[in-house]
This record gives structure tokens, sequence and C-alpha cells, in this order.
């Protein structure tokens, strides 16, 4: 397929007429993006979004993996289950919500020639990106010296599972891994029971986290010295920094976790005397709603929230250390009172007397009714031209000044294949038309 047949002209999709406009704070930053997956995209998008021209280089032969992942709008397939079709890369859910605002282009980089484009196009970038298992690059020839003599001022952002120096460097990995090795897996789970691990590729998130500000760091340097650097993102070490509180715990009051005797049920606090605390039924199917009541303060506004009931008068309910002790009690009593009540109800009126509390909100929910993260535009919508409106995850902060730049959904594969290359590379059309014939974009 020409980089032509996926061409979509339309004045909202153009990279040339967004790159004119200069929007976001990082607008002039060019990044040549050979990330994939998560980790890789999520860190890119946030540069993305605020201006950065991301350069996202696919392989038509072997696809971001998101790209490939069953999860479509108004239509789901469970992971794992055989596909009897042929799957449209530009369908995925997936991919498009990590990849808005981003350009994508064609290398085959098997070939020479092809790395012998991205080696042109390298040379026209400020930032360079990946997060391949480690020595994919070194394969190609991409080192940090080689991409050096290309352009000395580059940045160059690599991430990984357990980064690239040390003994494990050439390990494999997914977050889950990276969870297991880094101590998160070994904290979660049921006394007594094996580790449940976490359900998510959650180390994808901070590793991509870490990644973006990394990358921001090394440009400040750079507008400031003029020097580029290597930066080295392990989502390992992400992880480790996530056991402070727990590491803390064990090494000076001597309490584990998941081991422990004694671990208190549902969610109540571990070393508190927080009662009522935890998950109430409400009035639905599975709907539910958190309440936490720390202190005698705290009682007396869910006192006056529940209307003053006798119950409350119970000599086992008379301080807060007793209504630890008789939390079972005190449970049924609360939850008799919340299942009659919807959750958003419940919390709006226990909210309003001073409780802590809130709904147990599910997907669609959040996505459709939930009105505080409308009002803060937590989710975002843009047009997609295969996939249509669709909603995608925003960013869970707002500055008056500096506002994402969101110019369009996530690109088609290989959308941006003739600006690049003309436009950034310099290649004429001849070159373009004979490369792309050969199967290189």
């Amino acid at each position: 397929m020409s980089s032509t047949d996926q061409r979509v002209d339309h004045p909202s999709r153009s990279a040339a007429a967004r790159r004119g406009r200069g929007e976001g704070p990082l607008a002039g930053v060019r990044i040549a993006d050979f990330c994939w997956v998560g980790v890789g995209a999520l860190a890119t998008r946030t540069l993305a979004d605020f201006g950065a021209e991301v350069i996202k280089i696919e392989d038509r032969r072997r696809m971001d993996l998101t790209r490939r992942m069953p999860i479509y709008k108004g239509a789901a397939r469970p992971v794992g289950e055989e596909d009897t079709g042929e799957i449209d890369p530009d369908l995925s859910g997936h991919f498009n919500n990590y990849n808005r605002n981003k350009l994508s282009v064609n290398i085959d980089m098997r070939s020479e020639k092809g790395r012998d484009v991205a080696r042109r196009l390298i040379a026209n970038c400020g930032v360079v990106t990946e997060n391949f298992s480690p020595g994919v690059m070194e394969r190609w020839g991409l080192t940090y010296e080689a991409m050096r003599e290309l352009n000395p001022s580059v940045i160059y952002a690599r991430m990984s599972g357990f980064g690239h120096s040390g003994p494990d460097t050439a390990y494999r990995s997914y977050g889950p891994v990276v969870q297991a090795v880094g101590g998160l897996t070994f904290g979660a789970g049921l006394p007594g029971r094996e580790p449940s691990g976490w359900g998510m590729s959650y180390m994808d998130n901070m590793a991509a986290y870490n990644g973006s500000i990394a990358v921001l760091m090394a440009i400040y340097r750079r507008n400031a010295t003029g020097e580029g650097c290597e930066i080295d993102v392990s989502a390992l070490e992400a992880s480790v920094a996530l056991l402070g509180p727990v590491l803390l715990d064990v090494s000076v009051n001597g309490r584990a976790t998941r081991g422990m005797e004694g671990y208190p049920p549902g969610n109540l606090q571990l070393y508190s005397d927080a009662a009522p605390h935890g998950v109430y039924p409400a009035a639905g199917e599975d709907r539910w709603i958190a309440i936490s009541v720390f202190d005698d303060d705290d009682w007396g506004a869910l006192r006056a929230a529940l209307g003053g009931p006798a119950w409350c008068d119970d000599p086992r309910f008379a301080d807060q250390r007793s209504r630890r002790r008789e939390h079972a009690a005190l449970d049924a009593h609360l939850a008799a009172w919340t299942a009659q009540r919807d959750p958003r109800e419940a919390m709006e009126h226990l909210q309003a007397h001073g409780v802590r509390a809130a709904a147990v909100q599910n997907s669609q929910e959040i996505c459709e009714v939930d009105p505080q993260l409308a009002h803060r535009g937590t989710l975002i919508e843009m047009d997609h031209p295969k996939i249509g409106p669709a909603r995608l995850e925003g960013l869970p902060f707002t500055a008056a000044e500096t506002k994402p730049a969101h110019w369009r959904s996530a690109p088609l594969l290989a959308e941006d294949n003739e600006y690049v290359f003309s436009e950034i590379v310099g290649m004429s059309r001849a070159e373009i038309d004979v490369l792309t014939d050969e199967g290189v974009l």
C-alpha cells in the first residue's frame, strides 16, 4: 500500500498546517519516535499534547502491538481470542488513546535503505525516543554516538524494563514483569495466599511519566548549554520508587502486608481507628458507596447526615476506638441506610454534611455522568476519520496559560509519509515513489 493510499486530505489533519500554527509551549521541538506499545507512546503523547512534533516511526509488517489490540469503539473482543478477520490497524481504541497529536510514517528498518532514511530523519530531529528491548537500536546502528554524528545536540531518550546498564539489562519485560521484580507484586494479595500482582501494566505509565519529565529537563538544559544528552529510564527503578512507605513500615515497625496475621477485612485501615471505613452497598445492581470516618468530628457529621438514628446512641459506638472494635455491627447499620439510596445522591447528601464519601463509579459513569470530570475536561473528544468521534483520556491538570494543543486524533498508519519525507527529510517525489514501491516506506 502506498503512502498516498493512506493519506486523508482534510485540513484539520494537515501536519504542515498544524506546524505553521506553532501551538503549545513545545512548538519547534521535533521528535523521531521509535516508541511502541504503552510506555514510550504515553511519554511522547504528553510531549505531543504540548506542541512537540512527534513523528512515530512504524513498520507495516510488524505493527505496533496496540494497533492490533481488540479494543474498538462499539465492539469488543477479549484479549487473546483469535481474530478471524483482517485487522484494520487504524481502529484500535488503545492505539488512538496513546497516539493523538502525532504523525505516522512507515520505515522498514530491516533494510539498509530504511535505516538510511531513518538516519536522515534523525538528522532533522532534536529528540529521539525508543522503548524497544535493549539491543534493537544497536543492531540498527542507532547508538547515541552515531546519533551525535548526525545531530551533535540530539537528546536520546531510552525507556526499558531494567535499564541499559547492569547485569539484567538484556532481560525482556512488560509492565507486570517489572512490577514483580520491583517488589510491588509481593506486597499485594490476601494473607496466606500467593502474591496477586496488579491487574494492569501500571509501570508502563510510571516509566512514561518519568521519561517525559526527563526529556523536558534535557530540553531545558540544552536551551541553556546547547548540549544534548542520553536518557536511560528504567521501569524497574520507577517501580522501586513506589515502595517507600512499605519499606519504612517494615524496617521501623516490623510489619508486613500480605503475610501478617490479623489482616483487617474489607477496606479497613491497617493501623488506624477509622470506622466506619469501607465500601457499602447502594440501591441498584452492583452499586456501592465508599465512606470514611476517622474521628469524633467525622462521626458527628455522619450522625447528623443520617438524621440521628437511635442505633448511633448504642454504647458500643461511644468513641472512635469502640467503633473500630465493633466495626461489623456498625457496618451493618450503615449498610442498611446506604442500600436504600442511589450512590451519587447519597454521596452528595453525606458530603453536604461534611462526611468523606464517594460513589463507586463504573467506566460508563466516569465517561458520561460524573459532572466534576466533565467540568475539568478530564476526558476529551476527538474526531477520527475511521472511528468517528471518540472520548480519550486527557491530562490530570490544568494551567491557565499552558494548554494542550489537541490538533488531531491518532494518525492512520503511514498517514504522514509524504509530508515527513518530502518537507522534513528533503526527499524528491521520485525517490519517495521508488522507496514506496520497494516497500521501504
